[in-house]
């Protein structure tokens, strides 16, 4: 073949013979489907500022480095265009640290359109287009332009050349193809059966030794690499009410257990951050039946949830935000109060309440500030404005850094002041403490040999540990038509199934979790939890996500639904993610910073049914802290799909059941008992424990 042959074969993978009408819009979803708009390219475009942006991030890279990032970024395009987009792109590296090639960024809606209206030649394919979409939609995404979804740097594509890519390859996809996903870059489609998953996704897969915050930024202004947080990268996030609904279990339960109440009524819940998945909190504390006050210092954060309705009141004041805690303190009313202001000083403030007063004003407390990131705009230091910590993150670094340190080392001296009296403060598995004590501050525990443990527990180790260990965790769904009333309708049937369930008898220490679990999904039509694609989650175990699963299956195949239901999970869950600061902090036989259950769950899934999976570096505590993988399953009411459901979702919970029975975590080994008694073909190696604990320490006496 000579070069020009080699050229237009190339431009055929990359672009379809459609001829853009106006190639500058890309507004419609055969145009996004139809490639990267080579033809004639759409014009240069400037950030949009009305809409939020990620922080500028600070690579530093040297210029043999700057180099290679744009050398990495024009390999999308043919040469012909390179002297057109080059001195662009490397525009947009000096100015905000990255490449996102915002001229190719689309001007359609950014919505989870109904799954008929996608082109393409499988359902299943489409089916993850709608939930590509949607986690690009600005309504959920917290930065959009920049392709983030949530946590400040959870990436779905690391440019917009890869988003049409993707879009385009998966509307030519067939069923005997695989898509393969390396850190937001598409690789191609592979042949493979009806049997594998349409995409197999990998982020941040990096040689453990370089994977550290400071080679992270390098790789991912190089273009190689990607921080897919959880759901972001892999494509199943459902806004924000994922995380209201384990917000509000955690509320609920952190109130029975540091409390001894059922009932929140008057109870004051104070935390901080209101942008990405942290906007949840204010919902969960008026769900959950307390007064939330919630710190948030952007603006644009605060009154994008306060629009939504998921925060009910506002104030800049922090005379005001207590006075409006000792009214609804003295009224009993549920609600939610947003402060316009740094965490720090609402907790210094709260101090000295105490302080003159005698009075405590703060029940329960934690922090959803995105931690994992706190040098790049996840954390904001109490010194400075918003505007000011914007912009010294981005010219003074180090500076910044020394800012941080002691913003949180200030947060959590208030924090052990108002513990000391009596509030119940713990960690929400966002790096808070792991990161309070990397800056000096007041946090180890005594006596702690595993380097795991606090001064306060993580949420996981004190309240969900021993429910992820009985088999519940996140489960979810999408109703891929779009439709509300197919929502209300899978709402109805999970409904039905869970109390079928409880009445054909189950254990005793699963009983609240149904119970919960049902007062959820009923309330969840008041409370107006969707946001973006129509969507669903709630707490299961095997025996729930299997018996939903194939109820939703039978339905869309008895036309009681308009369209597939996408199954998933959050990746915070019982076999997903091994977190020794979350999800694994309870695991205590050395093996929590060990990652074998996250991959082998991915891999597991891959050939049990799964429609596609993701294993991800990173994710809730940070890069270089956290693997965890998820998958989506497009249930299409054929047989098929309904055996794939129980074979995956069987694996899919047992997995991290059985290791955790392995730990000795006694409820998992209940759990794990009864999921053989159920299943002949199930058998797990079980832990004989040490009776006598004195033989350890007689044996090493010799």
């Amino acid at each position: 073949l000579t070069l020009p042959d080699v050229r237009e074969q190339w431009r055929k993978c990359y672009t379809t013979n459609n001829t853009f009408k106006d190639p500058s819009t890309m507004s419609s979803l055969k145009d996004v489907c139809s490639g990267l708009p080579l033809d004639q390219l759409p014009p240069q475009r400037e950030r949009d500022d009305s809409v939020p942006h990620a922080p500028v991030r600070t690579p530093n890279l040297t210029p043999e480095e700057e180099r290679l990032a744009l050398q990495n970024a024009l390999r999308y395009f043919p040469p012909e265009l390179h002297e057109v987009l080059a001195p662009e792109f490397a525009q947009e590296l000096r100015d905000y640290g990255h490449i996102y090639m915002y001229r190719f960024r689309p001007q359609c809606e950014m919505r989870a359109y109904p799954i008929d209206e996608y082109p393409s030649r499988t359902r299943q394919a489409a089916a993850i287009m709608h939930m590509i979409m949607n986690n690009l939609d600005h309504r959920v995404a917290q930065f959009p332009h920049e392709l983030v979804t949530y946590g400040g740097n959870g990436q779905v594509f690391g440019n917009w050349a890869q988003f049409l890519l993707t879009m385009h390859y998966l509307s030519e996809m067939t069923e005997d193809q695989t898509l393969v996903m390396y850190s937001g870059h598409p690789a191609g489609l592979f042949p493979s059966h009806r049997g594998a998953p349409r995409v197999v996704i990998t982020n941040g897969m990096v040689v453990p030794n370089y994977s550290s915050r400071e080679e992270y930024e390098k790789m991912f202004a190089l273009g190689v690499t990607m921080y897919g947080q959880m759901t972001a990268g892999s494509y199943c996030y459902i806004g924000p009410q994922g995380i209201v609904h384990g917000t509000t279990i955690t509320v609920m339960n952190a109130g029975r257990k540091y409390l001894g109440l059922n009932d929140l009524t008057g109870k004051v819940f104070v935390t901080s951050g209101l942008g990405g998945m942290s906007g949840a909190q204010a919902k969960a504390a008026v769900v959950a039946g307390c007064i939330g006050v919630i710190a948030e210092v952007s603006e644009d954060a605060l009154m994008k949830r306060h629009k939504q309705g998921w925060l009910m009141e506002t104030t800049s004041s922090l005379d005001e935000c207590m006075n409006m805690i000792r009214r609804y303190k003295r009224e009993r009313k549920t609600t939610s109060i947003g402060y316009h202001g740094n965490a720090v000083d609402l907790w210094e403030r709260l101090v000295q309440e105490y302080d003159s007063t005698g009075e405590l004003l703060a029940d329960l407390g934690s922090d959803q500030t995105s931690c994992h990131n706190p040098y790049g705009g996840g954390y904001y230091p109490v010194q400075l404005t918003f505007a000011e910590a914007n912009e010294v993150m981005h010219s003074d670094p180090l500076r910044f850094k020394n800012l941080v340190q002691e913003s949180l080392r200030r947060q959590i001296t208030a924090i052990n002041k108002l513990s000391d009296r009596g509030m119940f403060f713990w960690d929400y598995g966002n790096a808070f403490l792991l990161e309070c004590k990397r800056a000096g501050a007041d946090v180890n525990k005594e006596g702690d040999t595993l380097g795991t443990r606090f001064r306060y527990p993580s949420y996981v180790q004190d309240i969900m540990g021993d429910i992820f260990s009985l088999g519940f965790g996140p489960f979810r769904w999408v109703c891929t038509s779009g439709s509300p009333n197919d929502l209300a309708t899978t709402d109805q049937i999970a409904t039905s199934v869970l109390e079928d369930i409880i009445n054909k008898g189950v254990p005793e220490s699963a009983k609240q979790q149904f119970q919960d679990n049902i007062r959820w999904i009923k309330e969840a039509g008041i409370h107006k939890m969707v946001v973006g694609s129509q969507a669903r989650i709630l707490y299961a175990d095997r025996v729930g996500r299997i018996a939903i699963a194939t109820a939703f299956n039978q339905a869309v195949a008895d036309g009681k639904l308009q369209g597939p239901v996408v199954i998933s999970r959050d990746h915070h869950d019982v076999s997903g993610t091994d977190s020794p600061f979350r999800e694994t902090s309870n695991i205590y036989d050395g093996s929590a910073f060990c990652a074998d259950m996250a991959v082998q769950n991915f891999v597991g899934d891959s050939f049990r049914g799964a429609t596609w999976v993701a294993l991800h570096n990173g994710g809730g505590c940070g890069w270089g802290e956290v693997i965890n993988g998820g998958f989506g399953l497009v249930l299409d009411g054929s047989e098929d799909a309904g055996e794939r459901a129980k074979m995956m979702l069987q694996w899919d919970v047992s997995n991290g059941v059985a290791r955790r029975s392995w730990c000795g975590n006694e409820n998992a080994k209940e759990a794990i008992c009864r999921a053989m008694d159920q299943n002949s073909k199930l058998k797990v190696t079980m832990p004989h424990a040490v009776q006598d604990d004195t033989l350890l320490e007689r044996a090493f006496r010799n």
